[in-house]
């Protein structure tokens, strides 16, 4: 039996910096994890150079069915204090867009901090250990679980889960955190696989696997939120960052709507086309605006003859009527459609969802009814945007538990 102060499972992001924090305070702390190593998604996250943090991060960039949650943790702990903590490690980072902050070399250097923060601490992590049973304690003794694993048996005072959610099985996910949740009363929030790409089917999935490569900036919009960014034609549907940011807010059954020339007013454009008496197609033309083969592709699809528009592709600028350029314009301007579905937690960067937040203390991240159990990151129903949001999340839900295990 090992007696500790605090048992930190999982060894990701927000676990690594609570085991840290804490450690640093001079509790005897433990990472107990199930993987043969800690901190993989930190190593696969922005192609392998780690998005950090932002500098642009506002509570407005989360979702939970208690918007305010966050705010308190976010506060205390901010991006600056994270950007504070890898510069004295001498990090080389970049502004990639947005305020994204990105690792110049590669993702494992953040890792390489949170482990040496770790060791300051006098963390001790045990992988390949996986936890087969929780018990809380009564009686008199100050350690309030005990813990049954496959590397023996633990007690603990204070027991952090940081198990993450369900996102990317094949980097070891599991419902674990949310299984211990329930077993000590907790409520859980929907899950489902959040900024993940889109999946059509039919006629869109053809179209779309004919333009399978093809990338363009848009805005995309659902629920009455848009991104403006990049949107990517693939073999299943469409990905790229502006459909996984969407579809933090799309639901099975929703439409999106998305605009294909986010910086242009069509209807303006081809008017000025028409006052410089050009007689080219309009095809040609709006190949200048977008990549031709999906200019070709888009004005011969279904939803293009449906409108009425694949039959004024081939028309003169000059030619076009009003009529005309109000279809064109919608096409490009205001195209709907209903995904399928999305690719799922096999490819998600996150779960929507999660540890009801109104059962946890925003200024602890202990258990209301459960003294001495904690739940920070990912695995509490807190889902930021893409761009770094949630490591952010989990540097601060990590590091405001820490001071109170």
């Amino acid at each position: 039996m090992k007696d500790l102060d605090c048992i930190v499972i999982g060894g990701g992001a927000a676990g690594l910096m609570c085991a840290a924090t804490a450690g640093q305070r001079g509790k005897s702390v433990a990472v107990l994890d199930h993987a043969n190593k800690v901190g993989k998604k930190i190593l696969m996250s922005g192609g392998g150079r780690c998005n950090f943090t932002n500098y642009f991060v506002e509570p407005a960039n989360y979702l939970s069915q208690n918007p305010h949650f966050c705010k308190s943790a976010l506060s205390r702990y901010t991006q600056y204090d994270f950007i504070e903590l890898v510069s004295r490690y001498n990090l080389e980072y970049h502004e990639k867009t947005l305020g994204q902050l990105f690792c110049d070399h590669k993702a494992k250097d953040i890792l390489n901090i949170l482990l040496a923060e770790c060791e300051l601490g006098g963390v001790e992590i045990t992988t390949q250990c996986s936890i087969e049973k929780v018990e809380q304690l009564t009686g008199d003794t100050d350690y309030r679980f005990k813990l049954h694993t496959t590397m023996g048996a633990y007690r603990c005072k204070s027991l952090v889960v940081a198990s993450g959610g369900l996102s990317i099985p094949t980097m070891g996910a599991t419902g674990f955190g949310y299984d211990l949740a329930k077993q000590f009363g907790l409520r859980i929030t929907a899950r489902e696989a959040s900024l993940v790409p889109f999946t059509f089917k039919g006629e869109l999935l053809t179209l779309a696997q004919s333009l399978a490569g093809v990338a363009l900036p848009v805005v995309i919009s659902c629920n009455n939120q848009s991104f403006k960014e990049a949107m990517l034609f693939t073999h299943k549907g469409i990905s790229g960052p502006a459909v996984l940011q969407i579809s933090n807010y799309w639901y099975s059954g929703n439409n999106i709507e998305i605009n294909f020339l986010p910086d242009i007013d069509l209807a303006e454009q081809i008017a000025q086309w028409q006052s410089e008496k050009s007689k080219s197609e309009l095809t040609t033309l709006l190949s200048r605006l977008m990549p031709k083969r999906f200019v070709v592709a888009w004005l011969a699809a279904e939803h293009a003859k449906a409108c009425g528009a694949n039959s004024i592709a081939n028309k003169n600028i000059a030619d076009l009527s009003r009529s005309d350029i109000e279809i064109i314009a919608k096409l490009f301007h205001a195209w709907q459609c209903m995904p399928a579905g999305t690719e799922g937690y096999k490819t998600a960067e996150v779960t929507r969802g999660g540890v009801n937040t109104d059962d946890v203390s925003s200024k602890t991240f202990e258990a209301k009814k459960v003294p001495g159990l904690y739940f920070i990151g990912e695995v509490l129903d807190v889902t930021g945007w893409l761009g770094g949001f949630n490591f952010q999340w989990a540097w601060a839900s990590g590091y405001c538990a820490a001071q109170h295990v």
